[in-house]
Parts: C-alpha cells; sequence; structure tokens
C-alpha cells in the first residue's frame, strides 16, 4: 500500500473491464474501491467471483440483474452482492457513474 492518501482517477489502476466500461481502482490492505464508468447502453456481462461487492449508482440509470432479480436503478441506489452470486448490468442512454466496493482485494483490478 502507498502512503499517498488522497487520488485522483490519474493516481488509479485504470482498466477496461468490458467494451465502454473503464474502471479506476484504489486499494488499501484489506479493501479496494473502483469508480466505474460506462459509455451509453455498455454492459457488463454475466459474471461471478468469490469477492463480495457493494456499489452506489452516482449518476445515470443502470439496469442491474443480480441472480434472478432485475431492478432498475437510479442515482443514489445500491446494491450488495454476495460472493458467487451472477450477475449482469447495463447504463442507459446517457451512460453511468458508479462506485464498486470490494472485499477481499481483486487482484485483476490492480
Amino acid at each position: 500500500m502507498t502512503d499517498q492518501y488522497f487520488l485522483s482517477t490519474a493516481d488509479c489502476t485504470r482498466k477496461n473491464i468490458f467494451p465502454g466500461v473503464d474502471i479506476y481502482t484504489a486499494a488499501g490492505e484489506q479493501m479496494m474501491l473502483s469508480l466505474v464508468k460506462f459509455a451509453p447502453g455498455a454492459v457488463v456481462e454475466l459474471h461471478q467471483h468469490d469477492h463480495e461487492q457493494c456499489g452506489i449508482l452516482i449518476s445515470g440509470e443502470l439496469t442491474f440483474t443480480v441472480g434472478d432479480e432485475t431492478r432498475v436503478l437510479q442515482p443514489g441506489e445500491m446494491w450488495r452482492i454476495p460472493g458467487n452470486v451472477p450477475h449482469t448490468c447495463f447504463a442507459g442512454k446517457d451512460g453511468v457513474t458508479a462506485l464498486d466496493i470490494f472485499t477481499p482485494i481483486r487482484e485483476d483490478y490492480l
């Protein structure tokens, strides 16, 4: 872990995880967060992982499916996904900005 306490997106690890979906990741010793930016209509394909995930929609409209439940989320709405639960989502016409928090740290995002 670095001694840098304050970060901008330029200081974060940037990855394109799906077409039109970029993440900016910062991690401590036991948790990490990712600022997620979706282009309009971009899709996070169905997947699952061992990590517990919580998040909040900052802007835009996000259609999110977790397990068998689908919701259309608006800014300020949140999600929590236990490990190994399949999930997918797609951005509305204006794109999306969201924040995801993972534990343990997703090494593949660093």
